[in-house]
């Protein structure tokens, strides 16, 4: 008779075994989180802090109904958080691979070639010191209308931590890695995906989750003052103005959410390939 393999104690297989397993992992931004809210509560509860705390999100109306029904759509400027984060993210997405495709291709060029380097790592660092907001006017002088205005922001704002992170991992390719490159006379081609693109991955993705901060950053603050365009920024500007205090903590939360979820799904694309290699 074939014995019945017996389950090891304390390893249980369902959801809550496997949750409690990894405690170490969530409970920590749980608690830190829950003390930031509960903190911010008690400070509004005594006065001493003037924005609605966490609870009156949901107490207020305005504020419950934008939670409780992002998806809906009154015509023009009148939408939900859902519609108007996508708008965001669609300028996002439009000016962070552009710059993501130019970073990357200017940055190989600087980093293998240091005369190319030294002629322009100057400018480089003169346009990357510009803040997004300087960049508003001239971008709408520029193209007259609020959508390419807003991608250029968000490209001008982001290309330069792709680029320069781009650049210093190219440098960093060992010279033991070049110099097998030329012993087995390696084409182009092949010293780009085998070498260049393995070593220098770990830079460019850093470069790449700074930009992609930054280029949240930079849509928020060219629809803070494009008037009339539908996104997340233009949500917090029209909540202000209208002295909706609560839609402006509600604007700021979400804010701070998508860019998180996006730094996170970064992360986990860095990962796999890194993985993948």
């Amino acid at each position: 008779m074939v014995p019945t393999p017996q389950r090891r104690p304390g390893k249980s297989s369902s959801p809550l075994g496997w949750l409690l397993r990894q405690r170490g992992n969530w409970l920590p931004p749980v608690l830190g989180i829950g003390g930031f809210l509960v903190l911010w509560q008690v400070l509004f509860n005594l006065g001493i802090l003037k924005l609605p705390g966490p609870i009156s999100l949901f107490t207020e109306e305005r504020t419950r109904s934008l939670i409780l029904d992002p998806f809906f759509d009154n015509g023009g400027l009148d939408k939900g958080l859902f519609w108007q984060t996508l708008a965001s993210l669609g300028r996002v997405a439009q000016g962070y691979l552009l710059a993501a495709a130019i970073g990357i291709s200017v940055g190989i060029t600087v980093g293998l070639k240091q005369s190319i380097n030294r002629a322009f790592d100057p400018l480089f660092q003169f346009l990357r010191m510009v803040a997004p907001l300087a960049w508003v006017p001239i971008a709408l002088v520029v193209f007259q209308q609020n959508q390419p205005a807003a991608i250029f922001v968000i490209f001008i704002t982001a290309v330069w931590p792709i680029l320069i992170n781009t650049a210093e991992g190219v440098r960093q390719i060992p010279q033991d890695y070049r110099n097998v490159a030329l012993v087995l006379q390696m084409s182009s081609r092949r010293f780009f995906t085998k070498v260049l693109i393995p070593s220098a991955l770990p830079y460019i993705f850093t470069g790449l989750r700074i930009s992609i901060g930054l280029a949240w950053l930079a849509i928020i603050a060219a629809e803070i003052v494009m008037p009339g365009t539908v996104g997340i920024g233009f949500f917090i500007w029209d909540a202000y103005q209208q002295n909706y205090v609560g839609e402006i903590v509600l604007g700021v939360i979400w804010i701070g959410a998508i860019g998180l979820i996006l730094d996170r799904l970064m992360l986990w694309i860095q990962k796999r390939m890194s993985s993948g290699q």
